[in-house]
């Protein structure tokens, strides 16, 4: 059965672009099709769709403000559409925040002409949050309330990133050795496959770690909050954040869980040096390495090679990493689609590191975790719920 999408935009070209391509691929079908999100909202709840793609600047009202009526009301997986712009970017986070799902950009010239990238990214952002069996919210963004200890920022309100770089597309892996030629195929994104999830470490396994590794995609930047919001401003490791997301987005992103976290969070640049208690995010766009420069690590953050589907690759910064520190590392792979970060993590876990996976349940997209999880690379499926919780158990020995 197909899945069912309603398309929402006020520019009728828009509208009509995005429901030809919707409707190509015979596993989707447009049910129906609204001009501003007051009507998007009514809409919603009679024709019971199963995915919404949404814009944000519409007439009567807004997309940011549909997103909140229909969460409330009817959760539905919502798909926005964004400019790549600072406003848009801004507008975006607004969105997430709201409780959309995930975003595309909104480029006209892409959409006006048969640009086969384009229509098969949207096609396949659909149907990864459409096959969804159960809609259920991780959380707010502002559900993760900082606690009066968190430091305080100039920009609180609306500077939170998005989930995806939107030039990914899925090629198959041609071999372990090529992580600089190419990332993996598209994992199933949210299906059952009968894997056998473990519970979350009861104890923590004594082993010590020098470095913290979290990779992510599709619905990270609220999976991230999560997780990070909890850890103390004491936390003993340099952490590593690798978020498929563009250029425009990292900044802003990373402006944002600095102001909500205890620990200091910023965007990586080349040369960093890595200190506990700080997270470092990969700037979209970007590839980050890690090296040892003494006792300390320190970053590399290199354009890459222009083949590379992901910018930043999760698999590129776990790959470095297995060289830099051997096992000394604990590696955490949160929801997303398809499957960056398994070879990656298999390069970790040969080298004695230890690799967590988020379970399918709390997943926006289980395609990530998948990967490593299926491919018995994972020693652990944790919900996003006890995710923190576990790290910290684990990884606090100095």
């Amino acid at each position: 059965m197909a899945i069912k999408v309603l398309v929402v935009d006020d520019s009728s070209f828009f509208r009509r672009r995005v429901s030809e391509i919707v409707n190509q691929d015979p596993e989707l079908e447009v049910v129906g099709v609204a001009v501003n999100g007051e009507e998007a909202v009514k809409m919603a709840a009679t024709l019971n769709p199963q995915v919404i793609t949404m814009d944000i600047e519409m007439p009567v009202m807004d997309g940011i403000s549909a997103v909140r009526a229909i969460m409330a009301s009817n959760p539905i997986p919502i798909l926005m559409f964004s400019s790549l712009t600072h406003d848009g970017a801004k507008s975006t986070l607004d969105a997430l925040e709201a409780g959309a799902l995930d975003f595309l950009p909104k480029r006209f010239e892409d959409i006006a002409t048969n640009k086969d990238e384009a229509i098969s990214l949207l096609q396949q952002r659909i149907k990864a949050l459409g096959r969804r069996r159960v809609y259920r919210p991780i959380s707010r963004m502002s559900s993760s309330t900082p606690s009066s200890t968190a430091r305080t920022s100039t920009s609180v309100s609306s500077n939170f990133g998005s989930q995806a770089q939107p030039s990914s597309l899925s090629r198959p892996l041609t071999s372990r050795k090529s992580l600089t030629e190419s990332t993996d195929r598209h994992v199933s994104a949210s299906v059952n496959v009968g894997i056998q999830q473990s519970s979350a470490p009861t104890r923590a396994s004594g082993k010590s770690y020098k470095l913290l590794l979290i990779g992510t995609s599709t619905g990270g930047p609220v999976a991230l909050q999560k997780v990070l919001t909890q850890f103390p401003d004491n936390y003993p490791h340099p952490i590593l954040l690798i978020q498929h997301m563009p250029a425009a987005f990292t900044p802003a992103f990373a402006a944002r869980l600095d102001s909500l976290c205890k620990i200091s969070v910023k965007e990586a640049v080349n040369g960093d040096v890595l200190k506990p208690g700080c997270a470092y995010l990969a700037p979209g766009g970007m590839q980050m390495l890690v090296e040892k420069a003494g006792m300390a690590g320190r970053l590399k953050v290199l354009a890459g090679n222009s083949d590379m589907n992901y910018k930043p690759s999760v698999d590129i910064t776990f790959a470095s990493a297995s060289k830099a520190y051997g096992g000394d590392i604990l590696a955490v792979v949160l929801t997303g689609m398809g499957a960056d970060g398994r070879e990656g993590a298999r390069m970790l876990k040969t080298a004695g590191a230890n690799i967590w996976a988020q379970d399918e349940a709390s997943c926006v997209v289980y395609g990530m975790p998948q990967a490593v999880a299926a491919a018995g690379i994972s020693s652990h499926s944790i919900s996003l719920e006890n995710m923190a919780e576990a790290i910290l158990k684990e990884t606090a020995r100095g």
